[in-house]
């Protein structure tokens, strides 16, 4: 799988293909290359994320750039506070101009909101996470801004954990059936070929609705559980089982969280609770380039 080194290249030379095309028409027009020095300004408040790909973007459009970055990723900002300072070229520095905080922008967003629900669960134990609910080709940068924002990261993708969710159980026949069939398969020589993996490297989740599943997925060996869409009450009881059969699985809440119940959530006793509106639902945070005379 892509690194994120790797993966912030492509998507930056994705964006500036997007955006540049052929060239930068009105800057090419109107102006002779003349020594630019601007700054990345902040125009709202909130925690950072992107510096990677915004230096990279002003970097690819011009190597003769030189960014100075005043702040790093997981630092607060507040309005008016310089981010980076650029010495560069007029014509390359704002070419740059729109694609370079646009990555700012999103990332400092998801970190923003990741920090909120941080606070909000802050004295409880339980870990703020993210999903696989991503921009696709953004999943590393938006998870590597969640934990800039203080919350931790759920699988990456559908190859380093399983997840067993209601639609496998049902295929499967049920709560064990499908633990039993995903412990065989972890077993396999095609799994550690296939995967470079172990079974001990590889954590089965099963999502459960009521006791009776959480009984079967805890005494079938699963390491992790999901209380979907639970109210405070039937997760508070669900919760209490678990750590009556297992105190050691690890338990993860999840649907309908928001900036107003996450606190309740938490108060359940669950180790996790996993939010996709951290990726696909962040408010951006507001940046913007301003020349300095």
């Amino acid at each position: 799988m892509a690194s994120l080194k790797d993966d912030t290249i492509k998507l930056v030379k994705a964006a500036l293909d997007e955006d540049v095309g052929a060239g930068d028409l009105t800057s090419l027009a109107c102006l002779e290359p003349d020594p630019l020095r601007a700054h990345i300004v902040a125009k709202s408040e909130g925690v950072l994320s992107g510096m990677r790909p915004l230096m990279l973007t002003f970097a690819i459009v011009d190597s003769a750039n030189k960014i100075k970055p005043l702040k790093c990723d997981g630092d607060r900002f507040e309005p008016g506070d310089v981010i980076v300072e650029i010495d560069g070229f007029n014509q390359t520095v704002l070419t740059a101009e729109r694609t370079a905080p646009n990555f700012l922008t999103h990332l400092s967003g998801v970190a923003t909101l990741t920090a909120r629900f941080v606070r909000l669960v802050d004295g409880t134990g339980c870990k703020i996470i993210d999903t696989r609910k991503t921009i696709p080709g953004f999943r590393l940068l938006e998870k590597a801004a969640v934990v800039h924002g203080g919350g931790a990261n759920h699988r990456i993708g559908l190859y380093d954990m399983i997840l067993i969710k209601d639609n496998h159980i049902a295929a499967a026949g049920s709560v064990s059936s499908a633990i039993r069939k995903a412990q065989e398969f972890l077993s396999t020589c095609d799994f550690r070929l296939q995967f470079e993996m172990t079974a001990e490297d590889v954590e089965i989740e099963v999502e459960v609705t009521n006791e009776t599943q959480l009984t079967e997925a805890i005494e079938s060996g699963a390491h992790r559980l999901l209380l979907d869409n639970q109210t405070v009450e039937s997760g508070k009881k669900l919760v209490a089982l678990a750590r009556k059969i297992n105190p050691k699985v690890k338990l993860e809440a999840s649907g309908n969280v928001n900036l107003d119940n996450v606190a309740a959530v938490a108060s359940t006793g669950v180790d996790f609770i996993s939010i996709g509106a951290l990726t696909h639902s962040a408010p951006a945070a507001d940046f913007s380039l301003k020349a300095v005379k």
